[in-house]
């Protein structure tokens, strides 16, 4: 059994979902330490002048170290007003806009406390449109007390896998001699980003999902997974 693992991420790009379609198991690591400007509270869309950050304010404290499950939005602000607007200026044209709108219409239009909880409805709204059946777990379910590498080994071993997909920047920091140690398989995703037509020229990459469902509806699977 082949799993992968990852931080619940704010609408995640392309690579997060082709990394869960080639996984048996998925796994949520929703009880590491949260960590500040990177993507679990923020995400790019393409814009007609470039590019431009979705942010999730969240309420920090204690240096920030708090576990990903623990982050609270920070709903002082009008973010939820200024998502929307900037996703329907960006792709109020797209051809499939008005096929997924509403849905993210719908859940930003509520009050969420947890960023978790936020991102994980929004990836299994995404899972479902892009046909991936990949069951989840969360990590915060398998009493896993270690750290670093040796977290990744007790999760597979928890969960029986015999294969461990990793992401390609996860080669810095693995230590790679626990794996077959402990008889598990160890392959980097090496995930290469398709073009296609976007609202605005020229093509930009690594933007968030909804950048490639917006523009190619129920055809995005079979460009993600070529």
């Amino acid at each position: 059994m082949v799993i992968s693992v990852h931080q619940p991420q704010y609408i995640p790009w392309l690579g997060y979902f082709e990394k869960m379609a080639r996984s048996d198991m998925f796994v949520f690591l929703d009880n590491v330490q949260y960590k500040v400007r990177e993507f679990q509270n923020r995400n790019r869309i393409r814009t007609e002048k470039g590019w431009m950050w979705l942010t999730v304010p969240v309420v920090t404290k204690d240096g920030c170290r708090m576990r990903m499950n623990e982050v609270l939005i920070d709903n002082t602000m009008p973010w939820q007003r200024k998502h929307l607007g900037s996703i329907k200026a960006s792709y109020g044209s797209a051809p499939y806009f008005d096929d997924y709108f509403p849905f993210f219409e719908e859940i930003l239009s509520k009050k969420w406390d947890k960023l978790s909880d936020l991102n994980v409805c929004i990836i299994r709204f995404v899972m479902d449109k892009l046909s991936i059946a990949t069951p989840i777990v969360f990590e915060s379910d398998l009493g896993i007390l270690t750290t670093k590498t040796q977290r990744i080994i007790d999760i597979c071993l928890k969960l029986n896998a015999d294969t461990y997909l990793s992401g390609v920047g996860a080669k810095d920091y693995l230590d790679e001699s626990l794996f077959p140690q402990n008889k598990i398989k160890l392959f980097y995703q090496h995930f290469d980003h398709p073009e296609y037509r976007q609202c605005f020229e020229p093509f930009m990459p690594y933007m968030s999902v909804i950048d490639l469902l917006f523009n190619h509806g129920p055809a995005s699977r079979g460009i993600l997974i070529k």
